[in-house]
């Protein structure tokens, strides 16, 4: 059975000023990193077919957690679909020696309009088997409200 993690959450910010935060390579570089985590931005085609590769860093040195290094997850992810304002999809995959760790994860971002801004919804389906899933909720969580974070300071500036 293939396994699916999901989160969401609505933030008060027109559907077309999220999907601009997935788009801009210093945008995602400082939301998408999870609580506890830096992230940095490598090679950004941010265009359906394109990608980019992102490197995770754990703040407190990984205590081995990493997937790639002790205090690293270094992941390379394919653009595969981008709908404006609407969805965006990503195939995902960790550079990693690990087989639990291995494998293409498939991460479909839905924005939906709502009467206050947007709902933000993340699907991630075929997670590898050695993600934990509390952990991985936690992440999803911590994204989606770093987002929030990033687009509701974008729009009250620009509004």
């Amino acid at each position: 059975m293939r396994r699916l993690d999901r989160a969401a959450r609505d933030v008060a910010a027109a559907p077309d000023v999220v999907y601009t935060a997935f788009l801009d390579g210093e945008a995602l570089a400082s939301w998408l990193p999870p609580t506890g985590m830096t992230g940095e931005l490598s090679d950004v085609d941010a265009r359906e077919g394109g990608g980019f590769t992102m490197t995770l860093t754990y703040g407190d040195g990984g205590d081995g957690r990493g997937k790639t290094t002790a205090d690293t997850d270094v992941t390379r992810v394919e653009i595969t679909e981008l709908e404006p304002a609407r969805r965006i999809v990503w195939a995902v995959e960790f550079d990693t020696d690990y087989p639990a760790h291995a494998g293409r994860m498939t991460m479909t971002w839905t924005l939906t309009p709502r009467d206050a801004g947007t709902r933000v919804a993340i699907d991630a389906t075929d997670v590898p088997p050695g993600i934990d899933p509390e952990d991985h909720q936690q992440g999803l969580d911590a994204s989606l409200a770093n987002l929030a974070a990033y687009v509701e300071g974008a729009a009250s500036a620009s509004g």
